[in-house]
């Protein structure tokens, strides 16, 4: 099976995220988790999902990543 440009999310502490999301958006994310648990075998909540989805977005944003650290 073919992997998603997210890969498999690492062992880690569950983190409280609260965020307001549209309707399209909210769908998008429930269909990449039902697709992420085909993929992986494993369900995860889109709150666990999205810091890791956030991440993958920064690092291949190439503008943003040969930005100056502070």
């Amino acid at each position: 099976m073919a992997e998603l440009k997210l890969p498999r999310l690492p062992d880690r502490t569950p983190v409280k995220l609260t965020i307001t999301v549209g309707s399209e958006l909210q769908q998008a994310l429930k269909d990449y988790a039902e697709l992420y648990q085909v993929t992986y075998g494993t369900t995860e909540q889109i709150v666990d999902l999205i810091p890791y989805m956030l991440d993958a977005f920064l690092q291949s944003d190439k503008r943003f990543a040969g930005r100056p650290r502070k």
